[in-house]
């Protein structure tokens, strides 16, 4: 945990638990290490409902969890069912509520239990997709989003270490016979590699491996960073203004992914010409236009054919990857946050931003009347406003009617 700090002096943390052995340990140990700093853990036990027998499973965790003196809030995943890409819808969903509990909670550090053996499949995954070399790293022992900083001090940690440790400790866990099933990639990789344990060579060698790709990942962002930094003005409305001269492959493609609100890049393969000679096009979601009224270099926009559907106007949404609702907005029941698109015509008169930006703006809708424009002050100047998820603006003193910040 030292190497994933700062820590408030009194740390409250959260922990991810499905009740496996991984993240039992997970728990007992993170409980261990919050109460020796006067802290405390809320484990956030969640329910996948995928099988007739995880609720029963789920109340058992919780029963287990609170016999030691550790907070338990249970979450439920509504909607899931097999099919394609199951493993993928479920893993988004399972961020989606375990971030939720945690921003009610106030909770800011979220751990995860992935262990030596995830890290291994995980870099075998890459490495069968094609991953570059940003990829190879596997997952980050640190990752922080606009809402959580998600840690993973387990990674480099023999499962078969954490099972002893519940084992020494007196604690049951759950065996989930999905972690089996070698009809989903991941499994199949496990049993393959005949590791159960997590300590043979093959493992250590390729947790070895993402060890390193990461410390080289880390020093390729700060790269990334300082082009960018020379290169293009980023703005709040969602755009960036960019010199036309050429960008490193990387620092093109963290462009894009940013422009795009994407949880990904794009393949560095894919915009290798595009960087090294910027020109108009579109790729990757976003399009690449003359600077005009900016200056001789390139406007970069969003795609607007490709932008996200418009969301429920709740507090908290994300539309698009790219704006939030902020917690204090105001709107009715019903309302609706998406794209601004053919009523930008009749608003050209409130900003001096071109169409191709003007189109992509966040709006509040309600059927269709259209009720906030929060980059363009519409309907009045009372602090309707909106944030990209990247950036956090101050609080006001007081919230207006169509407040939007609280990124």
């Amino acid at each position: 945990m030292a190497a994933l700090g700062p820590f408030e002096p009194v740390p409250r943390i959260a922990a991810g638990v499905s009740g496996g052995a991984d993240s039992m340990a997970l728990a007992l140990l993170a409980d261990v290490w919050a109460r020796a700093r006067g802290g405390s853990l809320l484990a956030l036990v969640v329910d996948h409902r995928l099988r007739q027998e995880s609720g029963r499973e789920a109340a058992a965790t919780a029963s287990r969890l609170g016999a030691l003196g550790i907070a338990v809030k249970p979450l439920a995943i509504e909607g899931l069912a097999p099919g394609p890409a199951l493993a993928a819808r479920a893993r988004s969903a399972r961020f989606a509520v375990l971030e939720k509990a945690c921003a009610e909670a106030g909770i800011l550090h979220l751990l995860l239990g992935h262990h030596a053996c995830d890290q291994a499949e995980t870099v075998l995954i890459r490495a069968l997709g094609g991953s570059g070399w940003a990829g190879m790293a596997g997952m980050a022992s640190l990752v922080e989003t606009t809402r959580l900083r998600l840690l993973r001090p387990l990674l480099a940690m023999p499962p078969a270490r954490l099972r002893a440790t519940l084992a020494a400790a007196g604690l049951a866990w759950i065996e989930d016979p999905s972690n089996a099933d070698a009809a989903a990639l991941r499994p199949r990789l496990r049993l393959l590699r005949r590791d159960r344990d997590g300590a043979g060579p093959a493992t250590t060698a390729l947790v070895t491996a993402a060890a390193a790709s990461g410390r080289w990942r880390a020093k390729q962002d700060k790269v990334v960073a300082a082009s960018l930094a020379e290169q293009a003005v980023f703005r709040a409305e969602g755009f960036a203004v960019l010199s036309g001269q050429p960008l490193a492959a990387s620092a093109f493609a963290a462009l894009l992914q940013a422009l795009a609100g994407a949880p990904f890049p794009p393949a560095t393969r894919s915009v290798v010409a595009l960087a090294e000679a910027p020109r108009p096009a579109t790729l990757a979601g976003v399009r690449l236009l003359p600077a005009g009224r900016f200056g001789p270099g390139l406007l970069a926009a969003r795609e607007p054919s490709a932008m996200a559907p418009p969301v429920p106007a709740k507090p908290g949404i994300v539309w698009d990857g790219r704006f939030r609702l902020g917690a204090a907005a105001l709107v009715p029941p019903d309302a609706t946050l998406g794209a601004l698109g053919d009523d930008a015509a009749r608003l050209r008169h409130l900003s001096p931003l071109p169409s191709a930006v003007l189109r992509t703006l966040p709006a509040v809708r309600l059927d269709a009347a259209l009720l906030a424009v929060p980059h363009l002050f519409y309907p009045d100047r009372r602090g309707c406003e909106c944030f990209p998820v990247l950036y956090s603006p101050p609080r006001p003193a007081a919230a207006a009617p169509f407040w939007f910040g609280d990124a």
